[in-house]
């Protein structure tokens, strides 16, 4: 449990609560469940149960906030746990990636469908920027739920009627009664809450608030556990090699004496005491692999860029007739690695027809189902530990490092340890796709007339799914991640098209932060802004004549451009550049301001105005949107994998270079005000930072840069 002080936890699952399948949540003596998302200890503690992964995104913070807010608990009791495997857990908020990943004659079948599956097959995962808004309601129905049963305890125990009573603070009164939640707790379990009601708005005192954090403490006294802090009675440690990128077979292997070897279908370990003489011990190791027909490499660019050449399939809008004053662009981005600080990691412990695993996983669900497949036992055999993440990004909704590690404790017959090298780390990524994108535009009287996009490119969604649920796979060649972001435009636009042409670039591919948009947002807010200045227009007022329709996108860019300035050449060699992007169900609009001295690019502030709807912890949102640029930047400045024979060419920082203090621009952050439904916050702070700093290079030294990452010749 984690907590700050005193440890409490919650899950409530209430109305969602299968009959067929009781509660699995574990309570320690003298713990009592109240619901599925909730438990109060016999010393005030009151634990909240927590679905999704905390990898730095503040949901071990946000969720019990929520929950305990409509409670009334005392933050300094709260704690939270990760929630075991459970319908009720399940997170239905990423249905929709699924349903765009299968073949297009089952797409149909529908969200609320796939949504069903996800309960019915406990699916837990963590990406999407779903947390907050996917559970949201949920655990707040939670908090109410439990306050509802306090109160009636309380209530009977004092012979009033039980809506007189209040919960606040951690306790339950009525006039000069009082009683503890814990005094309660064991009694309301008994009670029933079948209807209730939720707070008004003047009584919760935490939402909006910047409560602290419920993981900081364990982080700053080094008790926190993530996956290489795992430790098991007579544990050894294994280090593992793969081949060229794609699982390509494992051929053969052979190591010198002393060397203790175990291989996998894909991959060859070594297994040793400790970490370093597993290292060391595969350093000694000879292996080869199959080779590919036509493995990944040179040939990837220029045929995404021969693709945009031809006609597409069409996944937005209808045909466009391009005539005269047609602006025409062609723009680039390139394979981008997750780069996690923590690299992949599992810990398994195997036998007697079981296996537990403890590993940094976005989903537990599809860890326990390919651990289960790998090891031919029952997926309720398996139990997943789910530890802290140092970065997931996506990478780590993947269970192959868990995979490994289980095969591994099984041939060795002990608990086994597997921490990936960076350079293993890299060269075995599921990467963001590259891809090209040609832009076409009309402009009329001072607004777009005609608008096209076509993105050539991969299919990250169809990728994910052969690999981590096959019959799902689909065909591969159109998905919601291929071209999220350019099927529709906030911009009033009267003739619009947008196509994707299929390529298969024979790497293995994944969901990266934001996704789609990463991309997409680049492709599009950097071509508005060659139509504004074709047009002779200011950028922002460029943007806000074509928002009438979409009133959110308009406010973000007005708050945006108040804190910063107007767009444009600022002096000599300064310029700054403006952006704005839906995704994840928010609205970002971003200003960067760049100095470009000779080919130097530095990215010196950027501003970010965010509509995400209520903002539940504002301290946690301001990090969110900070880390989505730098990560963002990161991409866009120096971020670029490329492939030889396969094989993966950066393999470190030091090809992959990720932006340090120095290099990290000031950055202010601001909340505009919406009464619309919650949107993530996770993700959509990435999208628009590369075409605002492209559009800000172009304000500076009126070159336009339309290749990721940015470089001035």
């Amino acid at each position: 449990m984690i907590g700050g002080g005193i440890g409490v936890g919650l899950v409530v699952g209430y109305a969602a609560w299968p009959r067929d399948r009781a509660l699995n949540w574990a309570t320690a003596d003298g713990e009592t469940l109240l619901n599925g998302w909730v438990k109060v200890g016999a010393d005030g503690r009151v634990t909240v149960a927590v679905p999704q992964a905390e990898m730095g995104q503040g949901v071990f913070t946000s969720l019990p906030q929520i929950l305990a807010d409509e409670l009334g608990a005392d933050w300094a009791t709260v704690g939270v746990e990760p929630a075991p495997l459970h319908p009720i857990y399940a997170n239905k908020g990423m249905a929709l990636d699924a349903v765009e990943a299968m073949p297009a004659a089952l797409r149909g079948v529908g969200g609320w469908a796939m949504g069903a599956l996800i309960e019915r097959f406990d699916m837990q995962m963590t990406g999407g920027s779903t947390s907050v808004r996917g559970f949201h309601d949920t655990v707040r129905l939670a908090g109410a739920a439990a306050r509802e049963l306090l109160c009636r305890a309380a209530a009977r125990d004092w012979g009033v009627d039980w809506t007189e009573c209040e919960a606040k603070g951690g306790f339950v009164t009525y006039k000069a009664n009082r009683a503890r939640f814990a005094e309660l707790a064991a009694k309301a379990s008994a009670e029933s809450a079948p209807s209730p009601t939720l707070r008004p708005v003047a009584s919760r005192t935490l939402a909006g608030r910047s409560v602290p954090r419920l993981d900081i403490p364990s982080k700053v006294d080094g008790s926190a556990r993530f996956g290489a802090d795992v430790r098991l009675p007579g544990m050894k440690y294994a280090s593992v090699r793969s081949g060229p990128a794609g699982d390509p077979a494992l051929v053969s292997a052979t190591a010198p004496a002393g060397v203790r070897l175990v291989k996998g279908p894909t991959w060859v370990a070594a297994v040793a005491d400790t970490f370093w003489g597993a290292k060391t011990g595969l350093d000694k190791v000879t292996a080869t692999f199959a080779k590919r027909a036509r493995p990944a490499g040179p040939w990837i660019e220029p045929a995404l860029r021969a693709a945009i050449a031809k006609p597409g399939e069409v996944v937005g809008g209808d045909a466009v007739e391009f005539g005269a004053g047609t602006l025409t662009a062609d723009y680039s981005v390139p394979f981008a690695a997750h780069a996690c600080m923590e690299p992949m990691t599992a810990t398994a412990r195997v036998g007697d027809g079981r296996a537990e695993v403890w590993t940094p996983t976005q989903s537990i669900t599809l860890t326990a189902w390919a651990v289960a497949k790998a090891l031919g036992i029952d997926e309720g055999a398996v139990t997943v530990h789910p530890t802290l993440l140092g970065g997931g990004f996506g990478r780590k909704a993947e269970a192959d490092v868990a995979v490994q590690a289980a095969l591994i404790a099984r041939a060795t017959n002990a608990p086994v340890q597997l921490i990936w090298t960076r350079e293993e780390d890299f060269a075995q990524d599921r990467f963001r796709p590259a891809a090209a994108a040609r832009m076409q535009g009309r402009v009329k009287v001072g607004r777009i007339d005609a608008w096209g996009s076509r993105v050539a490119i991969d299919c990250t969604g169809a990728s994910f799914m052969r690999r981590n649920l096959p019959a799902m796979g689909g065909d591969g060649k159109a998905g919601a991640s291929a071209v999220d972001g350019t099927q529709g435009l906030p911009y009033a636009v009267p003739s619009f098209v947008a196509e994707h042409a299929y390529v298969d670039t024979a790497v293995p591919l994944g969901f990266w932060r934001s996704v789609g948009h990463s991309f997409s947002g680049f492709f599009v807010e950097s071509f508005v802004d060659e139509l504004a200045h074709a047009a002779n227009a200011d950028p922002g007022a460029f943007r806000l004549a074509m928002l009438g329709d979409s009133p959110r996108h308009a406010a973000v860019i007005r708050a945006v451009l108040d804190a910063s300035g107007p767009v444009g050449q600022v002096e000599p060699g300064v310029g700054r550049g403006l952006a704005v992007v839906e995704s994840f169900g928010s609205v970002c609009a971003q200003v960067a301001e760049v100095e470009v001295t000779g080919t130097t690019i530095k990215v010196t502030r950027v501003w970010a105005a965010i509509d995400c709807g209520a903002v539940v912890n504002p301290d946690i949102v301001r990090a969110q949107i900070e880390g989505g640029i730098i990560y963002g930047l990161s991409a866009a400045m120096s971020g670029a994998i490329s492939f030889k024979d396969g094989a993966v060419e950066q393999r470190n920082f030091d090809a992959y270079p990720l932006p340090g203090l120095a290099s990290t621009p000031e950055i202010e952050v601001l909340f505009v005000p919406s009464a619309g439904p919650l949107g993530g916050v996770g993700e959509p702070g990435t999208p628009p930072i590369a075409p605002a700093v492209g559009n800000a290079i172009f304000a500076a030294t009126g070159k336009r840069l339309r290749d990721l990452p940015f470089a001035l010749a």
